[in-house]
């Protein structure tokens, strides 16, 4: 057990945390390459997963993002459905909103997929979108407080130590899990806003950057994430995944546009790409510039191939490898 755990150990009143855990292995983490991933976005029917999923594995996509959004596909049952069709691709789930669940249920599924499929899981949590939780009646006062007392405790079960706590949200009684997944597990945070990006650099191990987020925007977040390793005292890497718009196809650009103005961005090469594997690894290469360790390809909810999407994201990770 690491040192200040034990029976009854409460992660909010806890020393600043240590270093953390290895990520499974990212192209990018350690080197100037960046890695590439796609999403399956949960606007595509859950019965095209499988193939969508076995097209990214064949393909040799380093990861596949899957969104847990209100009210379509849950992110836990399609993210051990798509592991399972697969050998070797990571799956990441980007991300699960906190107000959903309660921390145990998080860590038990969570530790479950990281024991079933070593090596292969990036979960990541946040805040989800305030007007989806306000619907479901479970929107907090304090999103920025609950997501943090939920990411201490999440790293601490998954620790394998055993919690309790009496937060403002989270409220623990002696619980640790029977299964922990073991050592080197990330937990990564969804941030945006300033506070919540703080809080992802002083207790996540990762961060994930909507999209829509610029070049610039990577470079301040990465300014952010920085005041919060150096509250929490951490030092090492702080991998920064970013969504990025991108379209292919004779109608690509079009397709891009319809997306940004959907999405209230901005028409611009610096919120999407669109072309061939070339010209969106060119594009690509301004988010690694500014810090970003995983660019992540978002198709437009219109994308008519989005098995062909994988082995375009596929291509992609390639020419930049």
């Amino acid at each position: 057990m690491p040192p200040g755990g034990g029976p009854g150990y409460d992660p909010l009143q806890r020393a600043p945390l240590g270093a953390p855990p290895a990520a499974p292995a990212r192209v990018g983490q350690d080197s100037t390459v960046t890695t590439i991933g796609a999403v399956f976005l949960p606007q595509f029917p859950p019965e095209r997963l499988k193939a969508v999923a076995r097209a990214a594995d064949d393909a040799g996509l380093a990861e596949l993002w899957l969104w847990e959004d209100c009210f379509r596909e849950g992110g836990i049952a399609t993210a051990a459905a798509a592991l399972a069709w697969t050998s070797r691709v990571r799956v990441g789930i980007g991300l699960l909103p906190v107000p959903l669940r309660n921390v145990a249920a998080t860590a038990m599924e969570g530790a479950t997929l990281h024991r079933l499929f070593p090596e292969r899981v990036l979960l990541g949590v946040g805040h989800g979108v305030q007007d989806w939780m306000r619907q479901v009646g479970a929107q907090v006062e304090s999103p920025v407080t609950l997501l943090r007392e939920h990411l201490a405790a999440l790293r601490t079960l998954f620790a394998g130590e055993q919690v309790t706590t009496a937060g403002r949200y989270v409220r623990l009684d002696r619980v640790a899990l029977d299964w922990p997944p073991g050592a080197g597990v990330p937990v990564l945070a969804g941030a945006e806003g300033p506070r919540t990006l703080r809080v992802a650099g002083e207790l996540a191990d990762g961060t994930i950057l909507t999209g829509g987020t610029t070049p610039d925007g990577v470079r301040r977040a990465r300014s952010l994430l920085d005041e919060g390793l150096a509250v929490s005292g951490r030092s090492g890497p702080h991998p920064v995944t970013v969504y990025v718009l991108a379209a292919t196809g004779p109608d690509a650009v079009d397709r891009l546009h319809a997306a940004q103005r959907a999405w209230g961005l901005a028409t611009s090469a610096d919120t999407g790409l669109s072309g061939d594997a070339a010209a969106i690894a060119e594009g690509v290469n301004r988010w690694a510039d500014a810090g970003a360790d995983c660019v992540v390809l978002q198709p437009t909810d219109d994308e008519p191939d989005p098995e062909g999407f994988m082995r375009l994201a596929a291509d992609v990770g390639r020419l930049l490898g």
